[in-house]
This record gives C-alpha cells, sequence and structure tokens, in this order.
C-alpha cells in the first residue's frame, strides 16, 4: 500500500453495516454520486466488482471524494487484482473462492478480506490458516439459510457475509443467524436506476436495507 492510501479498517468488515451494497459500474462517472446516495441512506461499507472496466477507475474516484465512505474491491480473483485495488484506494477485498496465491496476497495486502467459500471443505481450510471471516456464495444457490445454519454447530468460529440471491426480503433471515456479520447485495442499486441517474431511489432503497434488523 502507497502512502497516500486510505487507512485500513480498524472494524472487521462484517459489522460495518447489515448490508453491504454490491455495484458494478460500467461508468465511472457514476461512482462518487451513486456511493454519496449509499453512505447517506446508511450504507458506508460498498464493494465494487472488478467485471467492468470502469472498476478501478471508479474505486479510486469513491476512495478520494466520498469520505464517508469504505470503499472495497469486489470479484478478486487474482494477486494482480488485490495490487491495482488497494493501489487505487480499496479498503477491503471480496473474492467469490481463493486459490493459496489468492489468498496469500490478501493476506499480504494490509487490508482485511473475504475470500469466497462455499462448502464445508473450504470453511475448514480457511480455519486452518487462522481466517474466520468468509464470503458465503453463491449463498441462495449453495444453500442458503439452512446451510449456513447448519454449520453453525460445528463451526461456530467462523462468520460470513453471504452474497448471491440475497434481497430485502430474505435478508433478515439471514441477519439473524449467529454466524452472519452482514450480508451482500444490489437490490439497492438496481441498474435502471443507476442508468437513470435516480440516487434519491438509491438513498431511499438503502435506507431500507440499512434498517434491516437481525431477528
Amino acid at each position: 500500500m502507497t502512502s497516500s492510501a486510505p487507512a485500513a479498517v480498524s472494524a472487521s468488515v462484517l459489522d460495518l453495516a447489515p448490508v453491504v451494497p454490491v455495484v458494478v459500474l460500467e461508468d465511472a462517472a457514476d461512482a462518487v454520486p451513486l456511493a454519496r446516495a449509499l453512505v447517506a441512506g446508511g450504507l458506508p461499507a460498498i464493494e465494487v466488482t472488478l467485471r467492468t472496466a470502469a472498476a478501478l477507475d471508479a474505486i479510486r474516484a469513491i476512495a478520494s471524494e466520498v469520505p464517508g465512505a469504505v470503499v472495497g474491491a469486489g470479484t478478486v480473483l487474482s494477486p494482480a487484482h488485490v495490487t491495482e485495488t488497494v493501489a487505487a484506494g480499496a479498503r477491503f477485498l471480496v473474492s467469490p473462492g481463493w486459490t493459496d496465491a489468492l489468498l496469500d496476497a490478501m493476506k499480504a495486502s494490509g487490508v482485511p478480506f473475504l475470500p469466497g467459500v462455499s462448502t464445508t471443505s473450504e470453511v475448514v481450510a480457511l480455519l486452518e490458516r487462522g481466517i474466520t471471516e468468509m464470503k458465503f456464495f453463491p449463498a441462495e444457490a449453495a444453500g442458503g439459510t439452512a446451510y449456513l445454519k447448519a454449520l453453525s454447530a460445528p463451526l461456530p468460529q467462523a462468520r460470513f457475509c453471504p452474497t448471491g440471491g440475497v434481497s430485502l426480503a430474505s435478508a433478515p433471515s439471514y441477519l439473524a443467524l449467529p454466524n452472519v456479520g452482514c450480508v451482500g447485495g444490489s437490490w439497492m442499486v438496481p441498474g435502471d436506476a443507476v442508468a437513470a441517474k435516480d440516487w434519491a431511489r438509491v438513498e431511499r432503497l438503502a435506507g431500507e436495507a440499512s434498517a434491516l434488523g437481525r431477528g
């Protein structure tokens, strides 16, 4: 990390907010107003996925222009992604899965990270490496709340951010589980609202998400 990069997140990513917006941006010019709307709605942790060419510029813009945001990088798939996103100002990293090389790079980055898991063996392998906070992906397809509830008894030390198919309606069921710290979702950043630059709608949806209880 360069000396000009933002300070690392001191608290757990899982505890920043009940919901982490998963953002896909085609135009980096939308990054700042979108992030400001999400922060105003009570969702400071923002995961910008590396699914578009605009992602790095979007992370850079949010990190430098939206002080209330804690911007992270999602869909981190390689050590190069780790280097590029942290240099751009990412303050946490999220991957859909992990390899030894990717895990080593994320651990060496100096910022919090959530490696993705979808099986018990993957969870145990991470616990063996001293990692207790993970992304559960794809949450709904991989077994949803029933699967996570089943994991909580034998593996209580593992905590998760379920992402993938989670909605405003299903999020409370996830958040009620003792091994879930937050959920990831994109329902508060619908594509039509972003295309129309309807930031007031994004802020309203973010407010609904941030108000979600835990049971």
